[in-house]
């Protein structure tokens, strides 16, 4: 729902994969963002009305994101595709970052668009200890992007698992995924992602961001 230009970026690039797509719009200039080439099906409507959903196919949909420039159009259109159509898979676009954690406790995955952008532009000015890359719908656990300490480098996950109580996740190395093992050891330039439980990420920043204990080596 949402054909501006994060919403037809999204169309398009779903497309590309080789996905079937449909997108909403109450304004039909809105399609004119889409390539020539789009192949998907446009629907002109309200993103949260029942009847625009079903011409979309959202009776067979596995998945829904509400992009559209209005937090409170987004979560309700977010939540008729999940509680009304059963849809799996739904994600809404919020401004409001405060909004965004309350909707994301009930259940509802949000990208808080303010706090997402000033993150990434902070991410790539300091260092922040830990950035949210998701949190489950309850609330309890996140996975992040966690600073640390170049005196980290050289030490295995097990290592780093032991002294932080968190879960290495993954890390990325130049361009690739690493899946991790216990002794997989923590280079230089690594980005390390990390799952924790959310009232443990200050503790596990805290021992990131200074240097390990060498008598715990």
């Amino acid at each position: 729902m949402g054909c501006g230009r994060v919403g037809a970026s999204l169309a398009q690039e779903i497309e590309s994969r080789g996905h079937s797509v449909a997108v909403i719009d109450q304004n039909p200039d809105a399609f004119r963002r889409l390539a020539g080439d789009f192949g998907g099906q446009k629907v002109t409507g309200i993103g949260f009305d029942r009847d625009t959903l079903v011409q979309a196919g959202i009776e067979d949909t596995y998945a829904f994101a509400a992009v559209s420039d209005g937090d409170n159009s987004n979560v309700l259109a977010a939540r008729v595709a999940r509680e009304t159509f059963g849809v799996g898979n739904v994600v809404a676009r919020i401004y409001d970052p405060k909004r965004a954690e309350i909707y994301q406790r009930l259940g509802i995955p949000t990208v808080a668009t303010v706090r997402w952008t000033a993150d990434q532009v902070l991410r790539r000015m300091l260092p922040l200890g830990a950035t949210d890359e998701y949190r489950d719908p309850s609330g309890e656990v996140r996975l992040a992007q966690v600073d640390y300490h170049p005196a980290w480098t050289g030490r295995s996950v097990r290592r780093i698992e032991a002294a932080s109580g968190a879960r290495v996740a993954f890390l990325s190395r130049y361009t690739d995924g690493v899946m991790v093992t216990g002794d997989t050891v923590l280079q230089e330039n690594d980005v390390l992602h990390m799952l924790m439980r959310c009232d443990d990420s200050d503790a596990v920043e805290r021992t990131m961001t200074h240097a390990p204990d060498p008598k715990e080596d």
